[in-house]
């Protein structure tokens, strides 16, 4: 195995993988576009939660990580467990908390600034080539985050009861106006 990863039908060096997510949790944290690109291949392809389309390439991941740093000036990751790697590919996981405060806007949609901190966990899943990542999917529980900062109601508040209750009234007049 090389410093570079692993080769399609290898897997990966734990050394490697562990020197590789160190990198890259400080990549993050940096706030500097260039660190992070750095970690990804130039064709990278990018899904995450947080974003409403899959990311192609460094332009679009740099465009995302813009947004991102601008709603969360302070935004950290802290990896919490894992690497967790598939046998026999070239590729990993692992688990991971983040904080931050909402203090600039979040575009899209077009949400400003809380003040609000928040606090979630998520996953990193990661595909290598080249010693970088060549594919990458981060997951989250957005509704979480969206009701930490106040975008959403709380469950079980009369707003939530509110809210589905003006749902299933959509509901019963969409199926009215079909008949």
């Amino acid at each position: 195995m090389t410093q570079t990863g692993a080769t399609q039908r290898e897997e990966l060096d734990r050394e490697w993988l562990d020197d590789f997510i160190q990198r890259w949790e400080a990549a993050w944290n940096s706030h500097e576009p260039e660190r992070l690109l750095e970690l990804l291949t130039a064709d990278v392809v990018y899904d995450d939660s947080a974003w409403p389309r899959t990311m192609r390439g460094h332009a679009d991941v740099r465009e995302f990580l813009e947004f991102t740093w601008r709603a969360f000036p302070d935004l950290r990751f802290d990896m919490s467990d894992g690497p967790y790697i598939a046998p026999g590919q070239p590729k990993a996981a692992f688990h991971w908390t983040g904080r931050g405060t909402h203090s600039g806007p979040i575009d899209p949609p077009g949400f400003a600034q809380t003040g609000k901190r928040v606090e979630f966990q998520g996953a990193d899943f990661h595909e290598y080539r080249d010693g970088r990542v060549c594919r990458l999917r981060i997951v989250f529980d957005m509704m979480d985050v969206t009701r930490q900062l106040g975008l959403m109601p709380k469950p079980g508040s009369p707003v939530e009861k509110a809210g589905a209750a003006a749902q299933r009234l959509g509901v019963k007049v969409q199926e009215r106006m079909r008949r």
